[in-house]
Order: structure tokens, then sequence, then C-alpha cells
């Protein structure tokens, strides 16, 4: 089958006029002109083979085994819940119980910024700690209503309303609330939970504290009891509008300021005394997390005793009626026209769902010890989204302050929120009657201190600054456009900018032209390779040799490369080498496509230029033949005699921070090569790689012809090319990689003896570990200098073969090999 598929290629490609055999590597069986074909007799023979397509589609089709992992990853309850335990269970109880009583007034005043009624807020939480823990890979997330979510449900809210007033209010957030969430469950099914990353803390950060001002702002005016303008609007414009109507405060600001004041006092206190008594940090720590259901009860208290018989005309403005049960549980029509009333608004919705959620989750999950699933966590959310406004809710996400109680609580699994639903539901059913005496102004005085923990604090800008001054400008945009705009435009900022400052980066990514250094290891002061004897002073006036140490060895000295300009930071005293006149080692920084190739190669370009000279300056016969760019000396004048610059010879580039390339990359990299060919003519440059981690990196570089040798033109007289390949053992017990990692374990075994005092140099000496020492030292060194490129090799007690395929003898491991090749075939090239 096989052949017969291969002679209907040929076939085909014959009769398309495609050139099969277009590279003429070295080594294949179109080699014309006596060049040898590479083997390493002494070595086990390796061919590297190229990628196939059919090879990369099976490798990304999911086989059945993937298929079930993949249903059973959608439901990760099943790996815990079967190990569920008594002490798992008190930890949930503990964290549940907890939350539940922080969410319920935080759902009631959510709701509020969403333009909704405070039992939609209820729903929403319900819901979401409900259906969350069946899909969560998180056991500290609480998903319900939060405060940046619930005010860009509100402004949709409002924004459809003048477009379709007869749509009430909860249909707009509920099929808000399906739509984004099974955009969002689409994302996590497909497992593009990585389009978050694109997401920079900078913008997170920004975004946080840009809305948290916004908010706070918004319910200055009804924890004030100011009225007569709106609190929708820009915050610097709501700021004005408080300070010129200041005088119009009520009542409602002894409730609102009392219940502000009273919140952080509890919350200082508690901290306050944590510090002075570590021992009761605990108890300190919950009754701090219950301060909002101890206000909120508080306020209850005073407002039934100043309302109970004024019910018809409060003394302060109060939640009012909440009803009892699921009183809104239904499908909610959704229309193509609603879905067109707030389409503008759902990618800041979808945005705030993502960016919420993922960056909580991720967080704790640091913090606690544990890895969760992105992709996952987008179900999880968009889940409970697109099941949650079947019972009324509206669109939920990961809360902040939530998830922190719940995690500091000891919450041990994501069971807990089971926990939270049957609170709610409690107050659902048995709380109805309380909630109408709640102070609308202790509901803001709640909402204004729940966002404060947003806000970013200056310590950590600066700290933002210390690490990537270029994304502070980004924060400081971000909150200046929500304070002065609206938080989606905010969050389209902050986006929108890290996304051009990352392809900034990246179009202007810079190279480094790499020198040799020679670098000795040193513990303290010391030098670890000092000559193997030195004369020491015995105490008694006698000079006697000294052993060099165990672990001296000439493994410590070693050439490394570094940026010739110094710009990573090295030491500028050091000289850097050039690797040789004529050979230059680039390293990429940002990869190697089609946005930053240009750039790359004109760096490299103009620098081979300034440093070298061309080949044969008669290149050109007469003046006219000269490029206009490149006029040559003026009429009248020779070369300059005195030009002592070398010719251009090698390039090595360093592929360690490729993965990809691609066309646009590969192309100018052809371009530059018969650009530098025609300035070293009569030679050809040699192009060496090293560090290529993709094998389709390698196909691509190949199918340039780039890889292997370049035949010099016939009759040139130049010397045949030599290939340099790296060989390795192939390892077992009798290898001599083995005989040195324990010779290694003996040396620190015996330096730790002797640091103990249990073993003198002299006993070491005379027991003959010296000789051993030595004996073994060379061995890896005796045995591969005995490998032989070509010809026979008597190497019997252990075997080698090279590390990469013959067929590649210009792909390197290292930037050493790579320079040991070059320099191997240095004397082929014009002086």
């Amino acid at each position: 089958m096989t052949s017969t598929r291969k002679k209907i290629g040929h076939s085909l490609a014959k009769v398309l006029g495609i050139d099969l055999h277009y590279r003429a590597e070295t080594g294949s069986d179109r080699i014309t002109r006596g060049e040898s074909v590479f083997s390493v007799s002494s070595a086990d023979a390796y061919v590297e083979h190229e990628p196939s397509t059919a090879e990369w589609l099976h490798e990304i089709t999911p086989s059945g085994e993937d298929i079930v992992n993949y249903l059973i990853r959608l439901f990760p309850f099943a790996h815990w819940i079967t190990r569920y335990n008594v002490q798992w269970l008190i930890g949930d109880l503990v964290a549940g119980i907890t939350v539940g009583c922080v969410v319920v007034p935080q759902s009631m005043a959510y709701a509020k910024l969403a333009q909704l009624p405070a039992e939609f807020g209820l729903y929403s939480s319900f819901m979401g700690v409900l259906i969350y823990w069946f899909f969560a890979t998180s056991k500290d997330i609480t998903i319900g209503p939060v405060a940046v979510l619930s005010t860009v449900t509100g402004n949709v809210v409002l924004n459809v309303a003048d477009k379709l007033p007869d749509i009430p209010a909860d249909i707009v957030a509920s099929s808000l609330a399906i739509i984004g969430g099974a955009i969002v469950l689409f994302l996590g099914l497909i497992r593009l939970g990585w389009v978050v990353e694109f997401i920079t803390l900078a913008a997170i950060s920004a975004f946080m504290t840009g809305s948290a001002i916004n908010i706070a702002v918004g319910q200055v005016p009804a924890m004030m009891g100011i009225t007569g303008f709106s609190t929708r609007e820009p915050p610097y414009k709501v700021i004005i509008n408080i300070l010129k109507h200041l005088g119009r405060s009520n009542l409602n600001a002894a409730i609102g300021l009392t219940a502000l004041f009273l919140l952080y006092a509890i919350r200082f206190g508690c901290n306050f005394m944590a510090k002075r008594h570590p021992n009761r940090r605990k108890t300190y720590f919950f009754i701090s997390t219950l301060r909002t259901a101890f206000v909120i009860l508080l306020y209850v208290l005073i407002s039934y005793l100043a309302n109970r018989n004024h019910r018809k005309k409060p003394l302060f403005n109060v939640l009012g009626k909440v009803p009892r049960g699921f009183k809104h549980a239904r499908a909610p029509p959704i229309t193509t026209d609603l879905i067109s009333a707030f389409s503008g608004e759902l990618p800041s919705v979808v945005i705030v769902l993502l960016i919420e959620h993922i960056s909580i989750s991720k967080s704790f999950g640091r913090v606690n010890n544990y890895t969760i699933d992105p992709s996952q966590e987008l179900v999880a959310i968009g889940v409970t989204n697109v099941l949650g406004p079947l019972l009324g809710a509206y669109p939920a996400t990961g809360s902040f302050s939530r998830t922190a109680i719940k995690s500091k609580a000891g919450v041990r699994t994501p069971f807990a929120g089971v926990i939270t639903a049957v609170i709610v539901l409690l107050a659902i059913y048995a709380l109805p009657a309380m909630f109408w005496y709640i102070p609308n102004a202790a509901l803001s005085a709640v909402i204004i201190h729940a966002v404060g923990d947003l806000i970013t604090p200056p310590n950590t800008v600066y700290q933002f600054w210390r690490i990537s001054p270029l994304e502070v400008p980004i924060f400081f945009a971000g909150v200046l456009v929500t304070v002065f705009s609206t938080i989606e435009n905010g969050i389209y900022t902050t986006v929108c900018v890290s996304a051009a400052l990352f392809l900034f980066r990246a179009f202007k990514a810079r190279g480094r032209f790499l020198g040799r250094v020679k670098v000795h290891s040193v513990i303290g002061d010391h030098l670890l390779d000092p000559p193997p004897y030195e004369n020491k002073d015995s105490g008694n006036g006698a000079n006697s040799p000294r052993r060099k140490s165990p672990n001296e060895g000439a493994d410590s000295v070693r050439t490394i490369f570094l940026p010739i300009d110094h710009h990573d930071g090295s030491n500028p005293q050091i000289q850097v080498d050039d690797p040789y006149p004529g050979i230059f080692i680039y390293r990429f920084s940002e990869g190697f496509n089609y946005p930053n190739a240009n750039h790359y190669l004109d760096e490299l370009v103009a620098t081979i230029f300034k440093k070298t000279r061309r080949t044969n300056p008669a290149t050109y016969g007469r003046p006219g033949d000269r490029p206009w760019n490149d006029p040559g000396p003026r009429p009248g004048k020779e070369v300059d005699p005195d030009d002592h610059r070398p010719t251009l010879k090698a390039i090595i580039l360093d592929f360690s921070s490729v993965n990809n390339v691609d066309i646009t990359s590969v192309q100018n990299l052809i371009d530059v090569r018969n650009q530098l060919d025609r300035y070293a003519a009569p030679d050809t440059v040699d192009w060496h790689f090293c560090h290529i981690n993709n094998r389709w990196t390698k196909r691509a570089l190949a199918a340039a012809g780039f890889g292997y040798y370049t035949p010099e033109p016939e009759g040139s007289g130049l010397h045949r090319w030599r290939p340099i390949f790296s060989v390795a053992e192939i390892g077992g017990d009798n290898s001599a990689a083995a005989e040195a990692e324990a010779r290694e374990n003996k040396q620190a075994q015996r330096a730790a003896a002797r640091a103990r005092g249990s073993i003198s140099a002299v006993d070491d000496i005379e027991e003959g570990h010296g000789i051993s020492d030595s004996s073994e030292a060379d061995s890896l060194d005796k045995q591969l200098s005995q490998a032989k490129a070509y010809g026979t090799a008597n190497q019997e007690s252990s075997r080698i073969a090279v590390v990469q395929g013959l067929n590649r003898p210009l792909f390197h491991i290292d930037v050493t090999a790579a320079l040991n090749s070059a320099l191997a075939n240095v004397q082929r090239k014009s002086h």
C-alpha cells in the first residue's frame, strides 16, 4: 500500500511540475560531485526522520481513551467524592456556614447594583454554590453575585430598557446570563481556558481598582440619602454632584456612615487583637468574617424599632418586601431582538466572567498548593450561568472576598458549596419578613466596604514599577478610563493596551551577538581548579606537595557564551572574545516568526557588514555594475588596503528561544543567505543551528536548504568540507558515564568525611584514591577520543551513538558543538 501510494504521489508531482528533490541534501542519492557520504563507523548510525502531516494529525486526533478521559474530567467531583470523610465534612460545614452568613446580605446588596430586586441576588447565590461543586477544580471559589459583574449587568439592563422598554429587567439579566454562560461554556468544552492568559495582571489590577472606585462612588449617594442626580454617570461626575448636593443628606446618612464605621472598626479591632493574642487568632478571624451579618442584624433591629409603626412611610429607606421562595422560576424568553439589544455589551460581560473567576481561582490554588484547570473552570461557570436563570439568577462569577473567607475558614472540598446553598435556601424561605427592615443605607455601606479590598494598594503599584515599568502606565490608563468613562471602556482599554505592548515587544525583539569567555567555578574565594600539586607550608618549615581536592578538576573550567555588548547585565570588565574572525554567533530573544523576522535579520546583516569586508573586492568589474546602495570607493581610488577586517565565514544561530517558524521568517532567512553568499563570493557562508527544540522547525529549515553542507562552486580548488558530529554513550552500568557518576559520588563522600575529620588527605593518597581518580577521570575522554568519524575504532567496552541525525550535520546540540564544527571548516574559506 505504501509503495503504491508513493508511486501515485510521485506521478502526480511530475504532472504538476513539483520537484521532490529540490534540496539535494548531502548524503542523499543525488550527490554528483564526489562529496563523501557521512559515516561514523565506530558509532551507531542515526538518521533523523522528518515529521509528517499524517503524524501531526495522528497526534492531535483524540483516541477512544482520550475521549473517555475528557468526559471523566468534566466531572472532577468523581475523583474525590468516594473518599469523603468526617474530617472533611467538619471543615466544609464551618466554611460553608461562614460563607452563607456573608453571602446572604452581600447578594441582596449586589442585586441593587444590577438594577434588580433583592431576591434575585439570593437566587443567583443559591444556584452558584449549588451547581459549581459538580464541575469545580477549586475548593475555595464561591460562585455568586459580585459587585463588578452586577454593575456591568445593571448597565446592560438600563441600556436595554431604553431600546426595549417592554421587557422586564429580570428577563434581560437572565437572558444575559444564559448567552454569556453559553459562550464561556463553549470555550471550556473546547479547552480554550488558555485565552485568559492574554489578560495581564496589570490589566486585571487596573480593572479591579477602577471598578471598585466606580462602584464605591456610586453607592455614596444611597448611603448618604442624597437624591436628584444619576449615580450611573462616570465617577468624576458623581463626585461633583455629591459635593453639590451634600446638603440634601438625611437620616439615611446616620445609618450608612455608622454602619460603614462599624464594619471597619470590627475589622481593625479583630486584626489588632489577633496580633496581640496569636493563640486566639482563629476566634478573631470568625468574628471579623461575620461582621457583615452582625452589622446587618444590628441595623435590622434598629430599623424594626424605628419603623414598626411606620411601615407605610418608613423614617429612612428600607429594602421592602422580599417574596418567599422562588417566585421567578421560569425559562426566560430569549429573542433575537433582545440579543441584538445587549450584543454590544456582551464582550465586556464575558471578559468579566473570565477575569474574576480564573484570576481568583489561580491565586488561591497557588496559596493552598493545588492546581486548577482553567478550561474546566470555564465549564463550571458556564453551566452555572446557563442553568441559574431557570430559578431567576442573573450573571454570577467567583467572588474575591467570599473566596478569601472560605479559604481562611478551613474549607476542605468544593462540597462546602452545598452547605452554603442550604443556608441561602433557609434565608429565602425563613427570613423574608426580616429582610423588609434592612436599611438601604446599610446595604450601600456593605457594598463600599466589600469593594474597598479590590483597590490595588500603592505598595503593589510600586512593585509593578520595580518589575515592569512599561506596565504601570497601562494600570493607570485602565483606572483613569474607568473613573472618567465606564467600567466597560476601562476593560477594553487595559486589554487592548496590554495586547499592543505584547505585539510591540514581539515586533521589536532584539537578538544578541555572543562571544566566548572562559570561566572557573569557585567555592567562596577558592578556585576549583588549582594545579594538581601545590607547595604548602606543613607547619614545620618544610614544603610538601598538596594533592588536588577531590572536587577540584578540569571540569570546573569551561567556555560559556555571553553577549558581546554585555546588555544581559554581565560584568562589563570581562573581555568577551569574538568566536573567531568572520564567525558570528547570534541568539534570538523572542522567537523567530513573521512579526520580528525582518527586525532580527536586518540587525544581523548590518553588524556583519560593519565587522567584515567583502571577500572579493573586484566582484563588480565596472562601477556601473555596482548597486546604487553600495557605490564603493570614489573614482580613481582603490579599495582601502588597510582594511584588515576578516571575511565572512560562518553564522551560528542559537534557536534556544525559538519553538516554531513560519513561511515568512524562513523566506527572510533564505533571502539573507543569498545576500550574504553574494557578499562572501566566491566562498559560501556556512549556516549552523543549535538548540533547535522542535522537529517541525528542523523540517522547515531543511526544506529551505539549511542543516547540511552547500557545495562549493566546481573548480574552486577549496578544501573538502569536514562534518563534525556530537556522540554520546548509549548507557548502561559499564559505560563511562556511569563510571563518572560513581566517581563523583565517591569524591563527594570522601570530601564529607574529610570535612568531619574522619579521613586525611595523606590517608586518601595512601589508599590509592588519587590514582584511581586520575585514571577514572580520563576514561570518558579516552573512550570518546578513540571514536573516529571515518575508519574503524577499537572500542569494545562501551557503545556510542551520534546525538543528532547524520543527515543534518549543521544542526547541533549546543553552541559549543556548532562553533567546533564551524572552526573545523574555516580553512576552506578565503582569508
